[in-house]
């Protein structure tokens, strides 16, 4: 499917306009500090929401079987919990995909 020069930028133009509006308008719109503690822990929240239910799908099937993928993640949490450094736990998590393929090929 090809599309038009000016189409394209027409859907970058609209892209970006719903991408500014959604950055400006909690800035504009609310003034002042924010008390309630529903709304301040909600929104503390999101972010490791969205970033969970942007990753986790990608973590399962990066991988050639979804159990070497399921090692790494739980290999990734857990380690996330004790160290809480990217590059050990980032490590661990590649390490147990290694060890769970090379397992799975062998009994192959």
């Amino acid at each position: 499917m090809t599309v038009s020069t000016g189409r394209l930028l027409a859907y970058i133009a609209v892209m970006a306009g719903v991408t500014y509006l959604i950055r400006m308008l909690p800035i504009t719109l609310i003034k002042r500090k924010i008390n309630n503690r529903f709304i301040k822990s909600f929104l503390f929240y999101v972010p490791f929401a969205v970033l969970s239910a942007m990753i986790i799908p990608d973590i399962l099937f990066s991988t050639a079987s979804v159990w070497s993928a399921a090692a790494g993640l739980l290999v990734a949490v857990i380690m996330s919990l004790i160290v809480a450094n990217l590059l050990p736990v980032a490590a661990a998590a590649c390490g147990a995909v290694f060890i769970v393929e090379l397992i799975m090929r062998i009994i192959k």
